[in-house]
């Protein structure tokens, strides 16, 4: 970045699996809804190798990259965690350190709420 972009919010990005398409698709719908994300990459057939409570496993999951700026990245996490199907949902986001003048722009015009008002729609509706 350049010191004209020193105005312009970081650009982040979230990655979370999911168990199947159609949570990941409606996870997706409701961030891009709210704002608190520009853009969603869903990538299906993620074949997942974990330990988790002690026990090794195995699975298939969908992957998602969630694309964003850092004034909406808690709260995409926060609204990731609260719509997840998994009781816990590995999520992780980091604030990127650099992105094209373009990009840097596109995430920039989001317009999440503040992290204490309710959340505008929900995969409930």
């Amino acid at each position: 970045m350049n010191e004209a972009d020193t105005t312009l919010p970081r650009p982040a990005l979230v990655w979370c699996p999911f168990p199947d398409e159609n949570s990941a698709m409606q996870a997706a719908d409701t961030l891009l809804d709210e704002e608190l994300v520009a853009c969603a990459n869903i990538l299906p057939g993620m074949r997942s190798l974990s330990r988790w409570k002690g026990l090794k496993d195995e699975g298939r999951e969908v992957g998602v990259l969630f694309k964003s700026n850092e004034r909406a990245l808690e709260a995409a996490i926060g609204r990731i965690a609260a719509l997840h199907p998994y009781q816990t949902p590995a999520i992780l986001g980091w604030v990127c350190d650099a992105a094209s003048p373009a990009t840097l722009e596109w995430l920039s015009g989001l317009n999440p709420p503040p992290l204490d008002t309710p959340p505008r729609s929900s995969m409930e509706d």
